[in-house]
């Protein structure tokens, strides 16, 4: 067996909150998206960018969202939307992977979507082949609408992910996978 099939086996996120400094440089996070883009694009429509969230546009974002948080009193479980915003505030770098996948005559929408997501996954491993920790979360405000504005979101676009990356000395606990028996099966007519 390979290395990346060990690796592949036991890749884990880092929680966010456990991220710290240093996270990658400019060449270094050039590199990641180099290599988070070569993922499968049925049309080259490349249905996915990337934008950067540098510490002071997160600084801006964390109080613009936290004030339209509570202009909507009626949302459930604002302590939790709270952490979910305070979560853009850790790690050293933060990178939004922008879905925009469009009508296309030969190329699902859904096709589209899936491939921003597998954007997502890349990332994750292109952070971990450069020796930093990452997880991949989203929180209330890319569901919002009234959020788009803030995530600078054109339209039609939607965040598939934010990845946030960063160094970490805590130990990652394995979590509960599903057993390979209750997810795969075989058809054979």
């Amino acid at each position: 067996m390979t290395e990346l099939a060990e690796y592949l086996k036991t890749r884990r996120s880092s929680l966010s909150m456990t991220l710290e400094a240093p996270g990658p440089d400019v060449a270094q996070l050039n590199d990641m998206l180099i290599i988070a883009s070569r993922v499968p694009d049925h049309g080259k429509l490349a249905p996915w960018r990337f934008v950067l969230w540098t510490p002071q546009a997160r600084k801006t974002m964390h109080e613009d969202l936290t004030k339209l948080l509570a202009d909507k009193p009626d949302m459930p479980d604002p302590a939790k939307k709270q952490q979910g915003t305070d979560k853009i505030l850790h790690a050293p770098c933060v990178v939004a992977v922008i879905s925009k996948a469009t009508n296309h005559p030969k190329v699902p929408q859904w096709e589209q979507i899936l491939s921003a997501g597998a954007v997502c996954q890349n990332m994750l491993m292109a952070a971990n082949a450069h020796g930093f920790e990452a997880q991949w979360l989203t929180a209330w405000y890319v569901y919002d609408k009234d959020a788009n504005e803030i995530l600078q979101l054109e339209k039609g676009e939607a965040v598939a992910g934010i990845i946030h990356i960063g160094s970490s000395s805590t130990v990652k606990n394995e979590r509960p996978r599903p057993e390979l028996g209750d997810i795969f099966s075989i058809r054979d007519s």
